[in-house]
């Protein structure tokens, strides 16, 4: 009889394992969370964004999802929850963070009136009319800081008052296998306890110069070394990918070499093509100040006289990456919406051109399989703006077995 009751409960238990939890995805840009959650066993049936090229990438990219380009302020949860016939309480969870700009402390003005900064009272809404399971919320660090800490504050009462218990952490995306060096802030919440935070999964460590940087980060100790593994460079990124001078490549592109990498096995298209794939031609001015930028350089190496106006006053502590060239043993640096050398090293390390969109994508490790739409100055910024999809993943796996545990 125990037996039998044994094996019952190991066909419930896997049955659960199988089934899709269910996501809503606000803000979801062109879909890096949602490609996450997706390669976790998620089913995402609603997608919000506004930029209209994003939400037609999504769309293509999640064909089954529910694609909503309106403005998030237009938009009644109650309708969405009616037509997705889902009862309060059904959801598993509910994903996404407004637009970080207002947030960023890279952002040129900072000021709590920005009205970027109230679009958290709309994630809110969300919450309030579907009831979700769990939610993940996510951001840049420097919301921590913003108006010395009121709005982040305010954000974690407003859940906190809708039930839920919250957990924050500040991940380093390059802790679970994305070749880049970047910072995300996750406030997780559940219905039923705390989440924890997914443990990193490779040795990466990096600079924790933000508010709650000491506190709410991961600070791997050396030794820790042997026991994750390492982390995954730009030459195991970008290396197989086809070779370009500057003003070549196109939107799709098959593979010129095999794949010399685990990364680049897992980032392949099992089809043999990718897209998004072209080298933009820089200005006379910025190709002739890359040739004196060495790997692991910036614009210190540059001549003065070739230098811009506003850098030729710089001091060389500052702008560290500007006009910076990669480095194969590496990581990349962040990612950002423009790939304009004056703001971040997007020079390659071996050839005198600048990342494609295709390879900005492998550093947010985006599939070689996912399109992304519109002029190419949108596609970086469709990248850019993404959250790292291996990142989400590992987010959206520490969720569902805290799901799973509670027979959710």
């Amino acid at each position: 009889m125990n037996g039998m009751s044994l094996k019952k409960q190991q066909r419930r238990t896997s049955s659960k394992i199988q089934t899709s939890l269910l996501t809503l995805d606000l803000f979801s840009g062109a879909g890096g969370i949602t490609e996450g959650f997706r390669q976790a066993g998620y089913k995402c049936l609603y997608g919000n964004d506004c930029m209209p090229e994003a939400i037609e990438t999504f769309s293509l990219n999640h064909p089954k999802a529910w694609a909503d380009p309106r403005d998030i302020e237009e938009v009644k949860p109650a309708h969405i929850r009616s037509r997705l016939d889902l009862k309060r309480g059904t959801l598993d969870i509910l994903v996404g963070g407004p637009p970080c700009q207002g947030f960023s402390i890279n952002a040129p003005e900072r000021f709590l009136h920005d009205s970027r900064n109230k679009l958290f009272k709309d994630y809110v809404r969300f919450l309030e009319e579907f009831e979700p399971k769990t939610f993940l919320f996510e951001n840049v660090p420097g919301l921590l800081s913003l108006a010395n800490g009121k709005v982040y504050r305010q954000i974690v009462l407003e859940f906190e008052r809708l039930g839920y218990h919250v957990t924050t952490r500040i991940l380093f995306a390059a802790h679970y296998g994305v070749p880049q060096e970047r910072w995300r802030l996750i406030i997780l919440g559940s219905k039923f306890s705390s989440i924890m935070p997914p443990p990193p999964t490779h040795y990466a460590t990096g600079r924790t110069n933000f508010r709650g940087g000491r506190t709410l980060a991961f600070h791997l100790q050396p030794d820790e070394k042997n026991r994750l593994l390492p982390a995954i460079t730009v030459q195991q990124a970008i290396g197989d990918l086809p070779r370009l001078e500057m003003g070549y490549g196109a939107e799709l592109v098959s593979y010129t070499a095999t794949a010399h990498s685990d990364y680049a096995r897992l980032m392949r298209n099992p089809v043999g093509i990718t897209f998004n794939h072209l080298a933009a031609k820089l200005s006379r001015q910025n190709s002739e100040r890359m040739k004196y930028v060495k790997p692991g350089g910036s614009w210190r190496d540059i001549p003065h006289r070739l230098l811009p106006k506003g850098m030729k006053r710089a001091r060389k502590s500052d702008h560290t990456k500007r006009y910076g060239r990669l480095r194969y043993e590496g990581l990349a640096g962040t990612v950002m919406a423009k790939c304009d050398p004056h703001w971040s090293a997007v020079f390659l390390p071996d050839q005198d051109r600048s990342l494609t969109v295709r390879e900005a994508a492998r550093f947010q490790s985006f599939p070689d399989s996912y399109r992304f739409l519109g002029s190419r100055v949108s596609q970086y910024e469709q990248v850019g703006n993404a959250v790292p999809v291996l990142l989400a993943k590992a987010i959206a796996l520490q969720i569902r077995k805290h799901l799973e545990a509670r027979g959710s």
